[in-house]
């Protein structure tokens, strides 16, 4: 007669096999919300930096506007003087936001969620 082909899997082989999947499952789901995370850090980045070139294509274009229009080279040289002071300010800015954006993101990604 034929052996029965019954196999079982002991119970603390299985307990251990649950425990282990369940482990797992967990650290991928912490893997992918750390993902989203960053993700969405690194969308408000490049939106900050968007923002921030947009501002400054117009202020060129507003700049290269009034050297057109300059009377003298007086004129022409405080244009140049206000858009230099101008752009550091704006780049500063920029900078600074840049700066926040990171460490906030920085910040998110390592805090543990509940």
């Amino acid at each position: 007669m034929a052996a029965p082909n019954h196999f079982e899997i002991p119970h603390d082989m299985r307990a251990f096999a649950e425990k282990s999947v369940e482990q797992a499952k967990q650290a991928f789901d912490g893997f992918i919300s750390a993902t989203h995370q960053a993700v969405s850090a690194f969308e408000g980045q490049a939106e900050t930096a968007r923002q921030g070139a947009e501002r400054n294509v117009a202020s060129s274009f507003e700049f290269a506007q009034k050297l057109v229009r300059a009377k003298d080279i007086q004129e022409l040289m405080r244009l140049q003087t206000d858009f230099i002071r101008n752009q550091m300010q704006i780049l500063t800015e920029q900078a600074r936001e840049l700066g926040e954006s990171a460490a906030a993101a920085a910040k998110e990604a390592t805090t543990p969620k509940r």
